[in-house]
Formats: structure tokens, sequence, C-alpha cells
């Protein structure tokens, strides 16, 4: 019986140890960056994942796998809000035409799409005309489109993304900020690994404030 505790008491140092080394692999300043002034979440009680992007930026378009794989695992108690960038002139132009889809009813089918038309086969759709005829071939009317791509409901969301950019102090994208406090950034899966252990990290301190 002495030997059994002696081993569970080895296992469990080795299990804590194991754990504290895992912690100790992603460092602030190197593999995530703390924000200065925290933002609000969505949806209060849940831990936020919102996920800065360009549709033309080859980091994002490599990032995305990563990400798609990661959403086919996304926990209950964590909210995922994709944000497209509008940082300059350009990246405006798409990030209207995603909450235009997304009003739409027509994000989902168009979004990767999207990513690869402009990636894999070089297409420039970076202003309204030509977002509007590619958005045709997934459902929306270019008449819609046009209607919709600088009204007073798209445009308040462009302001939203801008804010948050600015408020997250933003240099570009892809950039991943948990809860409003930490801010990730890469192409490929250390970014999800990051972004798991400060969600795990955001359960501790909620369970600890509860």
């Amino acid at each position: 019986m002495k030997k059994l505790a002696l081993g569970i008491l080895s296992f469990a140092m080795m299990t804590a140890s194991g754990m504290a080394l895992a912690a100790d692999q992603f460092v602030q300043g190197k593999d995530y960056q703390v924000v200065a002034k925290p933002g609000k979440v969505d949806v209060p009680g849940k831990i936020e994942v919102r996920e800065f992007f360009w549709y033309g930026c080859p980091h994002c378009f490599k990032l995305e796998p990563y990400m798609q794989a990661w959403l086919r695992q996304l926990p209950k108690d964590v909210n995922f809000i994709r944000t497209p960038a509008a940082m300059n002139p350009v990246w405006e132009q798409n990030a209207r035409g995603y909450y235009v889809s997304e009003a739409l009813g027509i994000r989902k089918k168009a979004h990767i799409p999207l990513f690869d038309a402009i990636n894999k086969n070089g297409q420039q759709l970076f202003d309204q005309k030509s977002l509007a005829q590619f958005y045709t071939k997934y459902g929306a009317s270019e008449g819609q489109f046009n209607q919709l791509f600088n009204s007073f409901a798209i445009s308040g969301k462009i302001n939203q993304a801008k804010n948050l950019a600015i408020q997250y102090q933003l240099t570009g994208v892809p950039a991943v900020v948990v809860n409003g406090k930490y801010v990730v950034q890469g192409e490929d899966q250390h970014v999800v690994d990051v972004v798991n252990y400060l969600i795990e990290k955001e359960r501790q301190t909620l369970k600890k404030a509860s």
C-alpha cells in the first residue's frame, strides 16, 4: 500500500510538473500580448475569441485551415466572432462585402471560396464592383449587394471593427483576441495552441471569481 501511495504521489507530481511546463511554453510578450485596456465581450459569461482578418492577407489564408479545425471542436463556454479588419480603404471594401454577405445569409457559403479566389487563383476582388459580381455566385443579386454595401447598418459594423482594432492596438492581421485581454498573432497551429492556453487561463480566472 505504501508503494502504491508513493507511486500515486509521484504521478501527481509529474502531472503537475508537466502542466507547469506546458504553461511556461507560452510567454507574455512573445507568444501573446496583453491588451492595455481590455474590451467588453459580446456575450457575458462566455469566453470570447475574436479573429481579425483580411481576405487578401496570405497569413490569414494560411491560418484559416487551423481555425476551421479548431471551430469544429468549439467548447460550449467559448463565443467565436470573426471580425473583418477595416484598417485601411482596401481592407474596408472586403469588410463591407463580408458584412453584406452576412446580412444576406450567404457568408458561410462564400467565406472559404473568397479566400481561395484571391489567394489561390489570384483574383483581384478588392472593390465593390468585383465583390458584387463574386457574391452573385452564392445567391446575392448585384442590386441587393450594392444597396447594402454603403448602408447605415453596414457602416455601423465597419465603425465597430475599426474601433476594436484601435482598442486592441492591432498593427496587422491575422490577430486573435481572447476575451478582450490577449492578442495572439501568427499563421499556424501555434496560434490555436496559444488561444487554447489563454482560454483555459480565463476559465481558471472565472472560477476563482465565482
